[in-house]
């Protein structure tokens, strides 16, 4: 079954440069316009996984990485539309999340959080997670963010292949495997990509967010140009969606 695949960090809907307002909504249509398949999202605040749904058509799949500080997902939403670029993350607490298209049917479901000593190690204290779930007829599809502690490459690669063993020993034999986030590192950067390719995986997109497809034929992965995620000249996310076919 071909598909089309995308994977965007939403920067918790800023536009670059960050404003007042959040454009949150207006990247996830923009995202789901052309009905993808399969949307992996990162740095989505927790208040925006009930809307998911609503604003794209598509089922969602959420996973909580950094619960709301107040406890209330929907006071952070309040409270940050003070000035969402100032705000940003700090009190709305940020989640991954799956959407996939109706067609297709979301068999099953797991989280793993990729730093549990998030809370004991100042150096890795924001919580990250790799959510998975598995698509009947397409087969598991995990979605991550790692942290980022450049120049050490470390961090990030331990956790972009804690994410990838977490996909893969999920995995029916011989069955396709689509892991897609933002690795917070770049191929040429540490050693996980060489890794991945011994493992079975296709060629990594040339920046830090990727899709990377096993078991499966897949096109190479293609970033938008900025001119693709401007609206209303306004430049969304400081991340570019990046996608490609599986076939």
């Amino acid at each position: 079954m071909p598909l089309l695949v995308r994977t965007w960090n939403v920067f918790h809907g800023n536009a670059v440069p960050p404003e007042r307002r959040a454009y949150l909504e207006e990247m996830v249509r923009l995202a789901t316009a052309d009905r993808p398949d399969l949307l992996g999202l990162q740095e989505v605040p927790v208040w925006a996984l009930g809307r998911l749904a609503g604003w794209s058509g598509m089922t969602a799949v959420g996973a909580v990485a950094a619960r709301p500080r107040l406890g209330s997902a929907e006071l952070g939403r309040v409270l940050t539309g003070v000035h969402h670029g100032r705000l940003r993350s700090a009190v709305t607490g940020q989640a991954n999340a799956i959407l996939v298209a109706p067609h297709l049917r979301v068999r099953e479901r797991w989280t793993l959080v990729l730093n549990p000593a998030a809370r004991l190690r100042p150096a890795v204290r924001e919580r990250r997670v790799c959510q998975a779930i598995r698509v009947e007829s397409v087969g598991i599809v995990a979605n991550f963010h790692a942290t980022s502690h450049a120049p050490d490459p470390g961090i990030a690669d331990g956790q972009l292949l804690r994410a990838a063993a977490f996909a893969d020993a999920l995995a029916l034999p011989a069955e396709p495997l689509i892991l897609c986030g933002d690795a917070n590192i770049a191929p040429g950067q540490g050693f996980a990509y060489d890794e991945l390719r011994s493992w079975g995986y296709s060629e990594p997109a040339a920046g830090i967010d990727q899709i990377l497809v096993r078991g499966a034929a897949a096109t190479a992965p293609v970033m938008w140009p900025e001119e693709r995620r401007r609206v209303g000249g306004r430049l969304l996310s400081d991340h570019a969606p990046v996608e490609l076919r599986v076939e």
